[in-house]
């Protein structure tokens, strides 16, 4: 009955936030109708491991989230995101329309700018592109996925994306973790995506397919169903979009580009330089939280980068934020509800390891073939798919699971910085179902359907990651961490 009572308050969980209703209801009721069928305390559960649960994330990401969503807002009223990705489809021109979206999606994504800010920057430009080069709306979708959800996500070393940051503090890394392999992630998952969007572009003009300006019902960024559905499938509310003042000139592309290269820099010379060197032996002490730098320092790094980087993004465009303090409110203010919503799916997921039907469930991870590697991608894969949300699912995963993980590594000899990129790519790879709230919104916004667009964000999000996942844990069994 137990573990009928798991299977169901998933089901229910997925379902129910497929609807737009709010994980922050949809967590707990779920929880504790788990912890029911299993005839264990609800209050108990509810208070002291739901809580608890939900508290620790937040304590240890809600930084992340605040600064991540701030420097994605000053970002947009700025118009440097604007800005980049238009310079990068002027120089590459009409015949190169789908490289040229994908690479201004990659460039503010990896400096560190939120996947909504990004979406809604970038839909508008694609359209009129797509338009000129005669391409069909419907490969919009694909080609925004491609740029902005896959590698720049999981795969490059240094993102500042939250799912990058997530398995430091379980596994003692760095936001560098295993960068050949990472940037072998990467070029798999680009060169696949760039493909199959080329192929599929190359029989639409043989079949004299151009852009359709028929489009579907609008979507408002502050759409309330919008925000149920994106609030754990990103670290920012899409509803602070339209708040806060855009600019009325626009920067220079070199000084557009510059918050994102000290993002990359920062983050880089705290991780190898600056926190090395330093003196954390405190860190022990119980008033500190009895932890380590191993611990600390990865989420130390990228939160001193993005702070760095917010702090130039203002002295450079201060005349061009027309209202500071109106755009870093709404910054703060759409940080909130995703980094609740995440946390509470971490408590839900703490809630199940809870019970005792729990075990059969880790009992048959952990027997999967393929050793820690393999088990790993599996259970993160299955919770990402589950929850819809990377972060979410990878959370959980190494919540419930991430010591037994770290055990089975160092007797197997695995390096910590080879489970981290397995994790991360893991979670970049199912969570892009069809009921993922990046992938509707996406679809909403780009005025398609599921029928006409979910086939090419299926191939570049899910089988390019799944592609690049089993080479990394192919030459990471074989070769090691690197």
């Amino acid at each position: 009955m137990g573990l009928l009572g798991i299977l169901i308050a998933l089901g229910l969980l997925m379902w129910l936030s497929f609807r737009g209703w709010s994980i922050l209801l949809l967590a707990p009721a779920a929880a504790l109708l788990a912890a029911f069928a299993s005839r264990e305390p609800l209050l108990a559960h509810l208070t002291q491991i739901f809580m608890s649960g939900a508290a620790q994330f937040l304590a240890q990401f809600f930084p992340l989230f605040l600064l991540g969503a701030l420097f994605g807002k000053l970002m947009e009223d700025s118009g440097s995101v604007e800005v980049i990705a238009r310079f990068m489809t002027q120089k590459l021109g009409k015949a190169r329309t789908i490289l040229a979206v994908v690479l201004g999606g990659a460039v503010v994504t990896y400096g560190g700018v939120s996947l909504f800010v990004a979406i809604f920057v970038l839909v508008p430009m694609a359209q009129g592109l797509f338009k000129t080069a005669a391409i069909p709306r419907r490969l919009m979708p694909g080609t925004i996925a491609l740029g902005t959800m896959t590698f720049t996500m999981s795969a490059l070393p240094g993102t500042p994306a939250l799912q990058n940051a997530i398995p430091m503090p379980f596994f003692g890394t760095t936001p560098f973790a295993a960068p050949g392999l990472g940037i072998i992630a990467a070029a798999i998952m680009l060169g696949f995506g760039l493909w199959w969007l080329s192929r599929v572009e190359a029989a639409a003009r043989r079949a004299s397919e151009g852009f359709d300006e028929e489009t579907g019902p609008e979507l408002s960024a502050d759409d309330p169903s919008l925000r149920e559905r994106a609030a754990i499938a990103s670290e920012f509310d899409p509803a602070e979009l339209p708040h806060g003042r855009h600019t009325r000139s626009d920067p220079s592309f070199v000084v557009a580009l510059a918050p994102l290269v000290v993002v990359i820099l920062v983050n880089l010379l705290m991780s190898v330089a600056v926190l090395p060197r330093l003196d954390t032996s405190f860190l022990a002490e119980e008033k500190w939280g009895a932890t380590s730098l191993a611990g600390v320092g990865g989420v130390w790094a990228v939160v001193v980068a993005l702070f760095v980087a917010i702090v130039t993004l203002v002295v450079l465009n201060y005349r061009r934020l027309p209202s500071l303090r109106e755009t870093m409110d709404a910054g703060a203010t759409a940080s909130v509800l995703p980094a609740f919503s995440v946390a509470s799916l971490v408590g839900f997921g703490a809630v199940i390891a809870a019970l005792p039907a729990f075990g059969l469930v880790r009992d048959w991870v952990l027997s999967i073939g393929g050793g820690p590697l393999v088990s790993l991608a599996v259970a993160i894969n299955v919770l990402a798919a589950l929850t819809g949300s990377a972060s979410g699912g990878m959370t959980i995963a190494l919540d419930t699971l991430g010591p037994t993980y770290m055990r089975l590594a160092g007797e197997a000899g695995i390096d910590p910085q080879l489970l981290h990129r397995v994790a991360v790519i893991s979670a970049g790879t199912l969570d892009s179902l069809p009921h993922n709230g990046a992938v509707v919104t996406l679809l909403a916004v780009c005025g398609v359907t599921h029928k006409e667009s979910y086939l090419d964000v299926f191939m570049v999000a899910i089988v390019g990651a799944v592609l690049a996942l089993v080479a990394v844990i192919l030459l990471g069994s074989a070769l090691g961490s690197f």
